[in-house]
């Protein structure tokens, strides 16, 4: 089971107010186990990063003026997702940003039938507490010290750990083909064991000849208890 953790960093809250897309960060699970196949790019917006967004992630005009567009780096991106599941943490907000870039090149959408949002697992695991990737951390005690800024790339990193903690932890299955193959042998044996225990039923009726070798052998007896008066 292949699964992408995404984060995204924009200039701003809506595309459709011109804010555009400037750095893509993903990492990649399989069986739920990171593999460090990431793939991450800073992408130039073509407008200026407002000074508040500046300050959420760090990302300078100086910084991505020698960036790819969009448009170049498209195809790399969609062919690193495939027909993975993406997790993502307030899904509503990246999936709306990449749609309108993709729209742009009249390229196919991403559909939320595909998307695992983290952050409605937060908050319907813990109703009424905080739910942010930095709150969820320190539920977990994941280390996110590193986390001055926003960076999309750290915070797939950290929402995979984040993650595989709300689905379970860690140790919630490994999918080593050992484990496979352990799993197969206990589900026959349960099988077999439950074929043995419901083999069909013997019939209570004793047959004649039953009858007459009971008749012979209790005639052999001598005094038998219940021939005894109390």
């Amino acid at each position: 089971m292949r699964e992408i953790v995404l984060d995204t960093e924009t200039t701003g809250l809506d595309p459709y107010d011109g804010h555009r897309v400037i750095e893509i960060g993903c990492v990649e699970l399989i069986n739920h186990l990171p593999t460090n196949n990431h793939f991450h790019v800073y992408i130039n917006p073509e407008r200026v990063v407002p000074d508040d967004a500046i300050r959420i992630h760090g990302i300078t005009n100086d910084f991505l003026v020698d960036k790819p567009l969009f448009s170049a780096v498209a195809d790399a991106f969609i062919d690193y997702i495939g027909d993975a599941t993406l997790i993502i943490h307030n899904a509503e907000f990246d999936i709306k940003f990449l749609n309108y870039e993709l729209d742009k090149l009249v390229k196919e959408a991403l559909t939320f039938d595909r998307v695992i949002d983290t952050l409605a697992i937060a908050r319907r695991k813990f109703p009424g507490s905080p739910a942010s990737l930095d709150a969820l951390c320190r539920r977990y005690t994941i280390d996110n010290s590193n986390r001055t800024l926003h960076g999309a790339l750290l915070d797939s990193e950290l929402l995979a750990e984040v993650y595989l903690e709300l689905i379970g932890g860690k140790q919630r299955g490994f999918g080593f083909q050992g484990d496979e193959e352990e799993q197969s042998s206990h589900d026959a044996s349960t099988q077999q064991f439950t074929s043995r225990l419901r083999r069909e039923p013997r019939p209570h009726d004793a047959s004649d000849e039953e009858k007459a070798a009971h008749l012979a052998f209790m005639t052999k007896l001598k005094e038998p208890l219940w021939t005894k008066k109390g």
